[in-house]
């Protein structure tokens, strides 16, 4: 919870029995509701003023000011508020001193800041502007450092930290699911062998997820590890920590029900165990805390080894194999089959999927009029063998993945590569799977930047080198494992160790490289070998050309089960909208049908390595034709418990969207689209198009706000969901606003008739006409005659439609 609170009580009048009066109490802790007010009104009008920088009497003007004067009073009231609250409650420390501070600088730049305002405003001031704005930002930097701190004080030092993936504080994604009872268990008499492991894994999960950045081998405060047996029950500098059979006398026990503001509060980063992991520690505890030698290990890992179930039975109405294992997936979990979309979306569908641009008015009654019964199967091949725009439209899929693009770190220093033009050929030419990642992991000229990463400037973190680089993004994007914790010390969330990390970047390297834990060189050399030991060996006496040629040889075997799982899972979120396993690059959670991932995977092999007909065998199937999925909360989505029952509905990407604009704009008025300057390596590939797709061009402010990523790091799925940016950017951004001016004005010169504008927009952008109640709307707001400015607010506001914009 966001606060901005001070040490001490503004009123300190009790009640006779020597409590602070529950008044005072009752307004104290309305702290924590009122702080959201000023956090909130502050950064957004310190956001709005940077957007209207140039233009200080815009129209948001006034809203601006509003939320200046709002945020300013709710600054001062939360502050008020938090004095009461500290001085009740048992909150202590250097972090409350900063919380405090930050909030009184909070509430005193906001009625600075308000004072300038009204300077500006009132006495014509205007040489204050800069001096007024430059007051307001400070006071939302001053906002966000005071809900940083009061966060830390509800929920721990690393709030914040414990969920940045490069922090050395990165809590990670645990994937533990617990088949401990305790209700049966506490009533069940003595524990077998079996309940004692199973109780044990869980307790060791609870430690590896929330004691181990403290207390491992990495990190060993207080003389205390809590990642061997041995050394749990040994202790620490304090002595034990536990008693077995006796959780009241067990000072693990104390300090975890200890309140967070404690100074002896476990774990003392991070967040604060749960009720029910409390009790299970306790309840370990209590039944003599049993640690039988087993060598189960506390994290799930997916199996290596390839494998081809059995195809249930064909039914009359289902054929395609995914179909199939579906159709058992609905069985098992009482899922009946929905009837499939209309002709309509599903071509509007598979169009943006497969060459990520809108069907023309023209294929789409092309498509409406084909009887014959296999044509949606017809359509999709036919899309497929529009070579030239799938490579354009997958071409952004493989760039997030493989951070390649145009401009940007490294590329000035000559730090970085680009492997475009390669890229590019690959996908026209449908190069095999397989052979791609040969030829990205032992690479030519061509193909060399993936591996090569980013040359830095300056001093790096030793888990930034090159070759670390090349480990976590081989790992990330071929294998879905996340190496970056076990590139720093040995990993909290999976059993990988720095020692395996240091290893495979070894392979890359063209000496030995010594092992730095936290940065800290170690003395200890990497041997040299790839993460599974089954997939082969590495000669470390080789060059590092010979080396990568190992690699890529073993990594493409058949037998490498996981790098076939991985992108079948990929390919199918790209399309679905969530993987099989999810998230992505995490492949050892469990997949929400085993079956189907491993069957799709060995056909994927069978079938040569074929990333179209993986794309055709998705898109053909009835389960790909299910009606478009909604989901209320984003982390649904990554949800272990995650039930499939179609595609999930999602945002076009930055780059399909402003294809959409331009054909739809450029079919209207040729020189509106939203043009760019291609990259000159492959602008001859350009798209047989009147315009630049988007997946060519240099990143910009308009890409940005829409998701599209720097490319510093490996991408491997965008956020769907709409953003205050994105929001402000459609609404207010100059490159939008031009595209629509320019295609209005030629609208209204040579069309010269609303009524046959309205329909020629509607067939353009959404594919259909519009109807009655639309069409009313529209001609009232177009008026009798064209004009420029009604028709561009007319072409902003189809194309802000949801309907535009989502992937129905």
């Amino acid at each position: 919870m966001l606060s901005i609170g001070f040490a001490e009580p503004l009123i300190s009048e009790t009640s006779a029995e020597g409590d602070v009066f529950w008044l005072w109490k009752l307004l104290g802790r309305l702290h924590p509701l009122a702080v959201h007010l000023p956090v909130t009104l502050l950064c957004l009008a310190a956001l709005l003023e940077v957007v209207t920088l140039r233009k200080y009497h815009s129209t948001l003007r006034p809203g601006i000011n509003l939320l200046v004067v709002l945020g300013a009073i709710g600054a001062v009231i939360s502050a008020v508020l938090g004095w009461m609250l500290a001085g009740q409650e048992d909150y202590g420390g250097d972090t409350l001193d900063m919380h405090r501070w930050t909030g009184v600088a909070t509430a005193v730049l906001g009625v600075v800041a308000t004072l300038f305002l009204y300077a500006v405003e009132k006495k014509s001031r205007w040489n204050l502007i800069t001096v007024y704005r430059s007051v307001l930002i400070f006071s939302a930097i001053g906002v966000t450092a005071a809900g940083h701190y009061g966060a830390s004080l509800t929920h721990g030092e690393v709030y914040l930290a414990s969920v940045i993936p490069w922090s050395e504080d990165y809590e990670g994604e645990p994937n533990i699911s617990s088949n401990i009872n305790l209700a049966s268990l506490k009533n069940g008499g003595a524990l077998d062998h079996e309940q004692q492991v199973a109780l044990n894994v869980q307790v060791r999960s609870i430690f590896a997820h929330s004691c181990y950045k403290c207390h491992s081998s990495d990190k060993i405060k207080g003389e205390l590890r809590l990642d061997n047996k041995e050394m749990v029950f040994k202790g620490g500098e304090s002595g034990a920590i536990l008693v077995p059979g006796d959780p009241d006398n067990s000072e693990i026990v104390r300090r975890i029900n200890l309140p967070r503001s404690h100074k002896e509060s476990m774990p003392g980063k991070g967040k604060a165990l749960s009720k029910e992991e409390i009790e299970l520690i306790t309840f370990w505890i209590k039944e003599g805390a049993p640690w039988p030698d087993s060598s189960k290990t506390i994290f799930r890992v997916a199996e290596m080894k390839p494998r081809m179930p059995a195809l249930p039975p064909a039914t009359n109405k289902l054929r395609n194999p995914v179909d199939l294992w579906v159709n058992s997936y609905f069985e098992e979990h009482k899922i009946a089959w929905p009837a499939v979309v209309d002709d309509r979306t599903y071509l509007r569908r598979i169009f943006l999927d497969i060459t990520g641009l809108l069907p023309t008015p023209e294929e789409l009654t092309a498509f409406s009029q084909d009887t014959r019964p296999d044509k949606r199967a017809i359509w999709v091949r036919q899309l497929l063998n529009r070579d030239n725009a799938y490579a354009m439209h997958w071409l952004t899929f493989w760039n997030d993945a493989l951070r390649n693009d145009y401009t940007g770190t490294g590329y000035i220093t000559n730090g970085r590569f680009d492997i475009s033009e390669w890229l590019y050929k690959s996908l026209e030419e449908n190069k095999p799977y397989n052979q791609l990642v040969k030829e990205l992991l032992s690479p030519t000229e061509e193909s060399q930047g993936f591996i090569k990463g980013i040359q830095w400037r300056g001093v790096v973190n030793s888990s930034q080198s090159i070759e670390m680089q090349a480990a976590q993004n081989v790992s990330q994007v071929l294998l879905g494992l996340n190496l970056k914790c076990a590139s720093c010390h040995d990993s909290f969330i999976s059993d990988w160790k720095l020692a395996d990390a240091y290893a495979f970047a070894n392979i890359f390297a063209d000496s030995t490289l010594e092992i730095n834990r936290c940065d800290v060189p170690t003395g200890a050399m990497a041997d040299t070998r790839i993460l599974w030991e089954e997939l082969g060996d590495i000669d470390e006496a080789a060059s590092v050309k010979e080396k990568l040629k190992q690699l890529a040889d073993n990594l493409v075997k058949p037998e490498d089960g996981r790098l076939y799982r991985t992108l079948v899972n990929r390919i199918w979120a790209q399309l679905m909208g969530r993987g099989i396993v999810a998230p992505v690059d995490a492949m050892d959670n469990v997949p929400w049908s085993q079956d189907l991932l491993d069957w799709m995977a060995s056909d994927f092999v069978a079938n040569g390595y074929d990333m179209k007909e993986l794309i055709y065998l998705i898109a053909t199937s009835k389960a790909y034709q299910l009606p478009s999925v909604g989901v209320d909360d984003i982390n649904d989505i990554n949800a272990q418990d995650f039930k499939f029952t179609g595609m999930l509905r999602r945002r076009m990407t930055a780059e399909q969207f402003a294809d959409a604009v331009s054909s739809t704009i450029y079919q209207v008025y040729p020189d509106s689209a939203l043009r760019y300057n291609p990259y000159e390596k492959i602008a001859s590939y350009k798209a047989k198009v009147p315009f630049v797709r988007a997946s060519l061009v240099e990143n910009d402010v308009f890409l940005t706000a829409l998701g599209r990523p720097n490319r510093e790091n490996v991408t491997t799925g965008r956020d769907t969901q709409a953003n205050l940016l994105q929001a402000l950017e459609l609404t207010n951004g100059e490159k939008l606003n031009e595209v629509l001016r320019r295609g209005a004005e030629n609208l209204v010169t040579n069309v010269r008739d609303n009524d046959v504008i309205i329909r020629r927009v509607y067939q353009k952008a959404l594919g259909r006409e519009p109807r009655p109640e639309e069409f009313a709307v529209a001609r009232q707001a177009l008026g009798a005659s064209p004009d420029t400015a009604a028709v561009q607010d007319f072409l902003w506001a189809v194309v802000l439609l949801p309907e535009f914009q989502l992937i129905y």
